[in-house]
This record gives structure tokens, C-alpha cells and sequence, in this order.
């Protein structure tokens, strides 16, 4: 099955926008995306730092993990970044963050509701921490997939980071961005006072522009 070279220079670039941009560390993190025409997914590869990461480095993979395009080892959650994909046939892009304020929320296995119009325009009614479990295992995928449900944009991994998804690259970024901004901002307001949150009837009202 033929490979397209602007997927991988997708992963590729958006690995230099997730490190200069705050959302990760190091070589922490992953990115895919799913051509829609063949279901291929192309991932970024484990360990390597995103700078030097070139689109003849990014792994192609189909849905069953095997292994179509690229030599190098393709990231630890693979699994994750595939259950999305089998569960969410409108999604065609996958952002795994370790950014600081959405962290915070899941290490305390919190959930941040819908406090801005921004996120409850493109991430949902709030995002879930999901069930722990171990990085880059198949129950990982399961439980992610199960945070993001049918309508949600995003998820927070308790004591690990968030997944962020749309539906092309450029959306799940705006959804890391509003992710972490309102995780900010949630933070701040709950240590001055109690959270004003949209009502479930203005977020619908919202999502339907």
C-alpha cells in the first residue's frame, strides 16, 4: 500500500511544535496520524529527540500494529494511539502531551469541566481522567479510548500526561493548546474561589455553531 510523504512531515513538524511550545519534554510524548483514504497511521519513533526527527524516521503502521513503512522502533504507545483510531472513526489525528497544568489535574485524578466557550466549543463538556495503567501496554489504549467516549476531544492519564485528538492535525493542536490553557486557568480560579462552569444547555448550544 503506496505511503504519502506529507503524513510524515505532519509528525515530523508537529514534533518541533510540541517541544517549542511547552507541551512535552525531551523525548516524551507521540504524534500520529491516520490517512483516511487507506487507514494507514504514521507515527513518530521511540526515543528520539523531536528536532532531529526526520519524515524518513516517521513508522507507518497499519490498524492490526504491523509494521508497512520506516526502520525505526515506532513508539511505545502504538497501542494507544491504534484504539483511538479503531474507536473513533472521525479522528485522524492523535497528540499525546506531558505538559505542566493538565498533568497536575491528573495526578490528582480530576476533572476539568467546560470553563471557557473555546473549550467547550472544540474539546467537549469537560475531559475525564481515565483508569491507570502502565505505559505502552494494550490496557493503556483501552482505557483511553474509553476516557475519550464518542464525543471528546481529549483525555488526562492520571501521573502521566493528556491525548489530545481531532480530526486533522491541525485540530488536535488547538485542542492541546485550549487543553493546557484551561487546565491554567482552572487551576488559578480554583485557588481563589469556586469556578463559575456553562451550563450543559449553553455547551450544546455552543457545539451546534
Amino acid at each position: 500500500m503506496k505511503t504519502r510523504k506529507k503524513y510524515k512531515e505532519i509528525v515530523a513538524d508537529t514534533g518541533v511544535t510540541m517541544i517549542e511550545e511547552g507541551l512535552t519534554v525531551g523525548t516524551w510524548g507521540n504524534i500520529s496520524v491516520r490517512d483516511p483514504e487507506t487507514d494507514l497511521i504514521y507515527i513518530s519513533p521511540s526515543g528520539m529527540d523531536y528536532r532531529e526527527i526526520e519524515p524518513e524516521d516517521i513508522v507507518v503502521l497499519d490498524l492490526d500494529v504491523n509494521v508497512v513503512d520506516g526502520k525505526r522502533v515506532p513508539s511505545i504507545e502504538k497501542q494507544t494511539h491504534l484504539a483511538v483510531y479503531r474507536a473513533r472513526p472521525d479522528v485522524n489525528a492523535v497528540v499525546h502531551t506531558h505538559p505542566l497544568y493538565s498533568t497536575v489535574l491528573g495526578v490528582n485524578m480530576m476533572e476539568l469541566p467546560a470553563i471557557s466557550e473555546d473549550f467547550a466549543q472544540i474539546v467537549g463538556d469537560k475531559i475525564i481522567c481515565s483508569k491507570y495503567a502502565l505505559p505502552g501496554t494494550k490496557e493503556l489504549g483501552v482505557n483511553v479510548a474509553a476516557g475519550l467516549g464518542e464525543e471528546r476531544n481529549a483525555v488526562l492519564l492520571p501521573n502521566h500526561g493528556t491525548v489530545n485528538v481531532g480530526e486533522d492535525m491541525k485540530t488536535a493542536l488547538t485542542v492541546c493548546h485550549v487543553v493546557e490553557k484551561t487546565a491554567h486557568i482552572y487551576i488559578m480560579a480554583l485557588n481563589i474561589g469556586t469556578p463559575h462552569l456553562i451550563s450543559a444547555e449553553d455547551i450544546k448550544a455552543m457545539q451546534d455553531y
